[in-house]
């Protein structure tokens, strides 16, 4: 699985986008928001995907947002265990996206995989351009 995220303006409209591929099939989700942030839109990529899974799978999960790959094999631990509150008590930025991915990762078998966005890697690319899809169809009024 590959997810994306894009926003036109940070705040701004905002779009993500999955790239699913299980043996020869393929699978694609895109979706967006008018007013959103390119973190939320990365988080919810990876929320959208697993959720998208009927049942347990063991997925390899490639994202190109650090803020993802940090924040789920890194910092959830700690935000947890402190009533997600940063280390500084500070209230977690997106605590309920980070949540829900917590949620959905619980539910499945998840290994993840960081890799550099815009440098040519096939599904990283699917992916993005799935999440300006998603931007597109909120301007359009589709979503």
């Amino acid at each position: 699985m590959w997810t994306d995220g894009a926003c036109k303006g940070n705040p701004g409209v905002g779009g993500w986008g999955v790239l699913m591929r299980s043996g020869g099939h393929e699978r694609e989700l895109w979706g967006g928001e008018a007013a959103t942030t390119n973190n939320r839109m990365e988080l919810l990529a990876a929320v959208e995907g697993l959720r998208a899974l009927n049942r347990r799978c063991a997925v390899t999960l490639h994202v190109d947002s650090t803020y993802v790959m940090k924040g789920i094999t890194q910092w959830i631990h700690g935000w947890r265990r402190n009533g997600w509150r940063t280390a500084d008590k500070k209230p977690v930025k997106n605590a309920e996206l980070w949540q829900l991915l917590d949620a959905q990762v619980a539910r499945h078998d998840v290994r993840w995989a960081w890799v550099k966005g815009h440098a040519g890697d096939p599904g990283n690319e699917r992916a993005d351009a799935l999440a300006n899809r998603g931007v597109e169809d909120v301007r359009a009024g589709r979503v």
